[in-house]
């Protein structure tokens, strides 16, 4: 008998054991999903753009434009416009016409050979041929200003033809657009 007390006995822990090592799979729910809200940033009224509106170029500023140049050339001991130099004279006239309010200073120049007195002299008559096709094309006098300084401004220091040829000119010098 003690044979089988020991028998059950060993038989019932073996079966607790068993029972408390087993385990039993409960059904489980299904997860609740819970809604997180994102943190969000504060909205920002759309930013404000730093480009102005375009502003036109002015021809006087346009390097691709007839009125870039600004310079009339004369010959040796001249103040006779060049034929090759009328276009640009017209297209100036023609924005002067067109701008009542714009000036323009007719600067004189000549070349360093001759005296002082004859150099102004010959630039301010070189200055009034430019002044007096400007008139003719409809420019008002009002407009323009003729001035001489002679030999004082050169554009080019050199002492041969090619430089003295560059500073026999008039240079039409805008004073109000």
């Amino acid at each position: 008998m003690k044979i089988n007390l020991f028998k059950n006995l060993t038989l019932a822990v073996m079966l607790a054991t068993l029972a408390a090592c087993s385990t039993t799979k409960v059904a489980e729910a299904p997860p609740v999903p819970v809604a997180v809200k994102a943190p969000t940033a504060p909205v920002a009224p759309p930013a404000q753009s730093t480009v102005k509106s375009v502003i036109a170029i002015s021809p006087l500023d346009d390097a691709n434009s007839p009125l870039a140049k600004r310079s009339v050339f004369f010959g040796f001991d001249n103040f006779q416009i060049r034929s090759s130099d009328l276009p640009l004279i017209e297209a100036h006239a023609k924005y002067l016409a067109a701008n009542k309010s714009a000036k323009v200073r007719l600067e004189g120049n000549a070349d360093e050979r001759g005296g002082r007195e004859y150099n102004l002299a010959l630039g301010q008559k070189r200055a009034e041929a430019v002044r007096r096709s400007l008139r003719l094309l409809g420019v008002p006098d009002s407009s323009l200003e003729a001035v001489s300084f002679g030999m004082e401004k050169p554009v080019d220091a050199g002492h041969n033809e090619d430089a003295w040829a560059k500073n026999r000119r008039v240079d039409l010098k805008y004073i109000a657009r």
